[in-house]
C-alpha cells in the first residue's frame, strides 16, 4: 500500500495566542505542508474533528475556558481507542507534572515554547509517520477479518453440504429422492419456531433433523426394504437403527452433530412411554427428538415408500391428532397443526 504523502496530511491546531498559530502556520508552511487549520476556541475543537477529519492535532496546554487537557479527553472519547489520532501537546510548562497529565490524558509528544522550526517539522513527521503504519495496519486487519469471514462462510456452507450428503446417503436407500430428510428439517425448525423455541435452537434443529436415520446404513436391505410388516425379529433389528446412529454420531464436538445424537437416539420414543430404545416418558425425552418424531411421521405418511402408499395430507393430520397424548407431545401436536393448517399466521 502506497504512503501518503507527509506535506497532504490534514493539519489542526488549538492555540488561544494567534502569534502562535501564525508563527506554526509559517513553519508548516515553508516544510510544504498545505492542509493546515487552526482555531483559538478550543469549545471548537469536536467540530473542527468531523468537519476537517485532521491527521494530527497541535494542541496547546493552557488556554482560558478549558485547558489542553480536557480538549484532549473530548477529542478521545470522540476518536476512540481503535483511530490513532495522534496529538502534538504545545507547552512552555517543563514541569514533570504537566507531561505526567499530559500523558495519561492520551498525549503522544510535546513540543516545547519557543519552538525550534527543524524539532516542529521532526516531531509532526514522526507522529505521520505513525499513524500512516496505524492505518495500514487497521487496513490490512480489515483485509484477514474480510477473508477470515469468507472462509468461515465457506466452511459452515461445506459443512451443511456434508450434513445434508451425509443425512441423504442413509435415507437413499429407501427413498431414491433423498427429499425426506430435507422436509424432516424443514418441518421440523417451522414446528420448532411455532414453539417459540430461541431462533439458535431452531436452526440447529433444522440442520440435525436430517441425520435423524442415519442409523439406517447398518440394516440389512431385506428389513429396511420389507414390503410387508416386520416379524418380531425384523423389528427388533430395525429398532438398532436408532442405537446405530447415535453411536455413530457420538462424542462431536459440534453442536449440530450433538443434536443430531440426541434426535437419533430418541426420535422413536413416545410421549407415553411405549417407544424405543430407552421407553422414554413425557418430558424426559429431548424436545428436539419430540418435534422430529412428529414431522418424521407425518412426512413418511404422506410419502410412498417400497412398503406403503402414500397417505393424503388429511388422513395423516388426523392420525397426528389421535396420536396426541400417546405417540406425540400434545403441545407439539397444537404448534404442527397450526403450522399445517395456518402456515402464514405467524
Amino acid at each position: 500500500m502506497a504512503q501518503a504523502a507527509p506535506n497532504q496530511a490534514k493539519i489542526l491546531i488549538v492555540d488561544d495566542q494567534e502569534y502562535n498559530i501564525s508563527l506554526l502556520e509559517r513553519i508548516l508552511s515553508r516544510a510544504g505542508f498545505v492542509h493546515v487549520f487552526s482555531t483559538v476556541d478550543p469549545h471548537q475543537v469536536l467540530q473542527l474533528l468531523k468537519d476537517k477529519d485532521p491527521d494530527i492535532i497541535l494542541l496547546d496546554l493552557h488556554m482560558p475556558g478549558m485547558d489542553g487537557i480536557e480538549a484532549l479527553k473530548l477529542i478521545r472519547e470522540q476518536t476512540g481507542q481503535d483511530n490513532y489520532l495522534p496529538v502534538l501537546m504545545l507547552t512552555a510548562d517543563v514541569t514533570p507534572k504537566a507531561r505526567q497529565e499530559g500523558l495519561q490524558a492520551g498525549v503522544n509528544d510535546f513540543l516545547t515554547k519557543p519552538y525550534d522550526r527543524t524539532e516542529v517539522i521532526l516531531r509532526i513527521n514522526n507522529l505521520l509517520k505513525t499513524r500512516e503504519l496505524h492505518k495500514q495496519l487497521q487496513s490490512h486487519n480489515a483485509l484477514l477479518e474480510e477473508r477470515v469471514r469468507q472462509r468461515t462462510e465457506q466452511l459452515q456452507q461445506a459443512q451443511l453440504e456434508i450434513l445434508e450428503l451425509f443425512g441423504r446417503a442413509a435415507e437413499y436407500r429407501d427413498d431414491m429422492t433423498g427429499m425426506h430428510t430435507q422436509r424432516v428439517g424443514q418441518l421440523s425448525s417451522r414446528i420448532a419456531s411455532r414453539l417459540g423455541l430461541p431462533e439458535w435452537q431452531v436452526e440447529l434443529i433444522a440442520r440435525a433433523a436430517p441425520l435423524h436415520d442415519i442409523g439406517k446404513i447398518g440394516i440389512p436391505d431385506h428389513i429396511l426394504l420389507k414390503p410387508g410388516r416386520f416379524e418380531h425379529d425384523e423389528f427388533e433389528q430395525m429398532k438398532l437403527h436408532t442405537l446405530i446412529g447415535a453411536s455413530i454420531l457420538e462424542g462431536s464436538s459440534f453442536d449440530v452433530l450433538r443434536m443430531a445424537e440426541v434426535i437419533t437416539r430418541s426420535h422413536h420414543e413416545k410421549w407415553d412411554g411405549t417407544g424405543y430404545p430407552q421407553g422414554l416418558k413425557g418430558e424426559e425425552i429431548p424436545i428436539e427428538a419430540r418435534i422430529v418424531a412428529l414431522a418424521d411421521f407425518y412426512d413418511a405418511l404422506t410419502h410412498e415408500r417400497p412398503y406403503k402408499k402414500a397417505w393424503t395430507s388429511l388422513e395423516a393430520i388426523t392420525e397426528v391428532e389421535a396420536q396426541s397424548g400417546h405417540h406425540f407431545d400434545p403441545q407439539i401436536v397444537e404448534a404442527f397443526l397450526h403450522e399445517i393448517l395456518q402456515p402464514q399466521q405467524q
